[in-house]
């Protein structure tokens, strides 16, 4: 087991060499488009909302809480005679923790341990705070105990006001930031404060330390996707650092990992962003003729905030009458930009095209 001394940040030594730097750059110039071409979708709901289901998804599957994207859709809609089940409704609170961390940073609030503790506790849904009991032990899959956090609740306040004030005063380390977050990051997993969802929650706490700092606008950048894919190499070298007790070559590994997380990432949503334009764009093109006076952006804006979508659905978005509402979804259906299918005594109607592109281009992408 390790025996890993946490150490208060900031470290005591430069992480930052030659590689690094070179790998931060490359992940700063994606981010840096990935803001541009975020502006470039009207309604920024639409991306959030969006983006932020495939995160929880993804992020959610780290944990092992796996669910199809179907269920996922139907359930977030409250598609009737739908059976809940556990890993949607997980899948959804984590969406809607990252919410609530966004809402709050956009009034100014900045990220506290106070708000990773919210952030938390909507993601599990109770309030039980920072661990206080002793005998929290991280295990590999054959059960043996690989690393101890800290045990004491005094200790794991601590370590949490001293990352704390590491992510919220830049002059306490002159690094890049995103050397800061992959520091951070590590810092939360191994803290381990709560007694459950530290992983969740630390991604969040990532997308929201972007946000913080001004290198994305919007939370979309979700890191959880690449976890997924490369999840032995991710505890690989997240442990790795504990069992050399922080040494730096360690430390700078997980740095270059988590550099090129964000590059990766940046990249991937950089595509599913355009990938969103151009389908609001040929919707739009298709709608307007066939609408006339009667289109508005609300219409279009619906079609994409929502992949499913029902007739009460569509009344509560535009403010329109159930005949009308009705007669819209039937013209869109026949234009080919609409599915309809029926469940039971109930019609929804699917963005097809919006789900084949956030479904199979990380399909495409992972083989």
């Amino acid at each position: 087991m390790s025996k890993y001394e946490i150490l208060e940040l900031p470290l005591k030594f430069d992480l930052e060499n030659k590689a690094i730097l070179k790998q931060a750059s490359l992940a700063h110039r994606q981010l840096a488009e990935l803001k541009g071409v975020a502006h470039t979708i009207p309604n920024e709901n639409i991306l959030i909302s969006t983006l932020t289901l495939q995160e929880a998804k993804d992020s959610s599957e780290v944990e092992s809480i796996v669910t199809t994207q179907d269920d996922l859709y139907r359930y977030e809609i409250k598609a009737e005679n739908f059976e809940k089940s556990p890993a949607s409704k997980e899948v959804l609170k984590y969406r809607e923790a990252i919410r609530t961390g966004f809402e709050k940073l956009r009034k100014g609030l900045p990220l506290t341990s106070n708000l990773i503790q919210e952030v938390q506790s909507v993601l599990i849904g109770n309030t039980a705070g920072f661990r206080k009991v002793p005998g929290t032990e991280l295990r590999d899959n054959f059960g043996n105990v690989i690393y101890q956090p800290p045990q004491d609740g005094n200790d794991v306040v601590r370590y949490m006001r001293n990352l704390e004030e590491f992510i919220n005063r830049p002059e306490m380390a002159d690094w890049d930031p995103l050397v800061k977050l992959a520091v951070i990051h590590h810092q939360f997993e191994s803290i381990h404060p709560f007694y459950d969802g530290n992983g969740r929650t630390g991604r969040i706490v990532c997308i929201l330390f972007l946000v913080v700092n001004g290198l994305l606008d919007l939370p979309i950048l979700y890191l959880s996707r690449y976890i997924t894919q490369n999840k032995t190499e991710y505890y690989r070298l997240l442990q790795a650092v504990r069992d050399s007790n922080g040494a730096v070559a360690d430390w700078q590994a997980w740095v270059l990992f988590m550099l090129k997380g964000i590059e990766v990432t940046a990249a991937h949503t950089i595509t599913i962003v355009n990938g969103i334009n151009r389908l609001m764009a040929e919707y739009k093109a298709a709608l307007r003729p066939e609408f006339g006076k009667s289109y508005r952006h609300e219409l279009l804006n619906h079609l994409f905030f929502h992949p499913y979508t029902k007739i009460d659905h569509t009344i509560e978005a535009l403010g329109i009458s159930r005949p009308t509402a009705s007669r819209y979804l039937e013209i869109i259906v026949k234009l080919g930009l609409l599915d309809r299918v029926k469940v039971k005594k109930t019609n929804y109607y699917i963005n097809r095209k919006l789900t084949d592109l956030l479904i199979n281009h990380a399909k495409l992408e992972d083989n």
